[in-house]
C-alpha cells in the first residue's frame, strides 16, 4: 500500500486521537516522545508513511490554531488539509475537555499579575488559510463566536488585565490611582463600551476594552457596534487590550482607535426592521 490518496474517516480519527494524547502531555509539561508516537501510528496506519503522518499532524495544528485553541508548538501548522480532517478534530471528545480546562485555569491567584506585552501583529496582504480551507472551516466552526459565548474566559481575561492595570500604576508610584481603577463591566454592566476604567500614571482616563482568546495573536475576535462607537468618540483614552495564548502563558498587545487601521472589520450581524 502507498501513502497517497485521501485519508479515510477512520484514519483521520486515529491520528487526531494520537495528536490529542500528545497535546495533553504538552499542556501538562510532561516529557513525551513525538517520534515514538509517529512509529506507533505507522503500525496503526500501514498505508501512511512517516512523512505523511508528520504532515497530517501539522495539518491538525493548523486547524486548531484557526479555531483559537491549543495546539502543539512542535508541529508547525501546515494549512493545506482535507476538509474531512476538520470534522475529525471537531468531533473528538478530548478537544472539548481540553478547551473547558483551559478556560477554567486559575491564572489570577498570584499577587502580582504577569502579562507579557508585545507589539500588535502587522497586517497581512493575504489570508492565512487558502480560500477553500478557510470557507470549509467557517462553515463548521466560528472561533470568535465560541470565545464570545464563553463568559468564563472573557471574565478571566478582564480580571487579569484589571490586576495588571493596578499593578502598573502602583509600580509607577500611583497607588492612589490604582485604588480607583474600576471593573466597569462587572460593576455597571456591559453597556459602557469598555470593561475597565483605569488611568495613565499622569492621571488621564484610560478606558480599556479586553478581548481574550486561547488562540494565537491573529485569532479573530468580536467587537460590538457600541464598543466601536465609544472607541471613536474617545480616541485619546480608549484602548483595546487583546489577550491571547491565555491557557498556556497569557500574552497581550494593545490597539488604539481607529481600529480599522489595525484590523479588517467585517459586519457579522444585521438588524431586520419593517418600514
Amino acid at each position: 500500500m502507498t501513502s497517497g490518496g485521501d485519508w479515510t474517516d477512520a484514519e483521520n480519527d486515529r491520528i487526531v486521537a494520537s495528536y490529542f494524547d500528545m497535546l495533553v502531555e504538552d499542556l501538562a509539561k510532561r516529557p513525551y516522545n513525538k517520534a515514538a508516537f509517529n512509529r506507533a501510528l505507522q503500525v496503526q496506519l500501514p498505508a501512511r508513511s512517516r512523512g505523511a503522518i508528520e504532515w497530517k499532524l501539522q495539518n491538525i495544528s493548523a486547524i486548531l490554531r484557526e479555531m483559537s485553541e491549543d495546539w502543539i508548538p512542535g508541529y508547525k501548522p501546515a494549512v493545506d488539509f482535507q476538509e474531512s480532517l476538520i470534522d475529525a478534530v471537531i468531533r473528538h471528545p478530548k478537544r472539548k475537555a481540553i478547551y473547558a480546562q483551559a478556560v477554567a485555569l486559575p491564572t489570577i491567584a498570584q499577587e502580582v499579575p504577569v502579562l507579557f506585552l508585545s507589539p500588535p501583529p502587522l497586517p497581512l496582504n493575504r489570508d492565512v488559510l487558502p480560500e477553500k480551507q478557510r470557507k470549509a472551516l467557517a462553515l463548521r466552526f466560528d472561533p470568535a463566536e465560541a470565545d464570545a459565548r464563553n463568559r468564563e474566559l472573557g471574565r478571566a481575561g478582564e480580571e487579569l488585565v484589571l490586576g495588571f492595570e493596578r499593578h502598573l500604576l502602583r509600580r509607577s508610584g500611583r497607588s492612589d490611582l490604582a485604588d480607583q481603577v474600576r471593573w466597569t463591566s462587572q460593576e455597571d454592566g456591559d453597556g459602557a463600551g469598555y470593561d475597565i476604567a483605569s488611568f495613565t500614571p499622569e492621571g488621564r482616563p484610560r478606558l480599556v476594552e479586553v478581548k481574550t482568546t486561547n488562540g494565537w495573536e491573529r485569532s479573530a475576535f468580536h467587537i460590538s457596534r457600541n464598543e466601536l462607537d465609544v472607541a471613536n468618540d474617545n480616541r485619546e483614552s480608549w484602548r483595546l487590550v487583546r489577550v491571547w495564548n491565555f491557557a498556556r502563558e497569557p500574552r497581550a498587545f494593545e490597539l488604539a482607535p481607529p481600529l480599522d487601521a489595525h484590523v479588517r472589520l467585517t459586519p457579522t450581524n444585521f438588524l431586520a426592521a419593517f418600514g
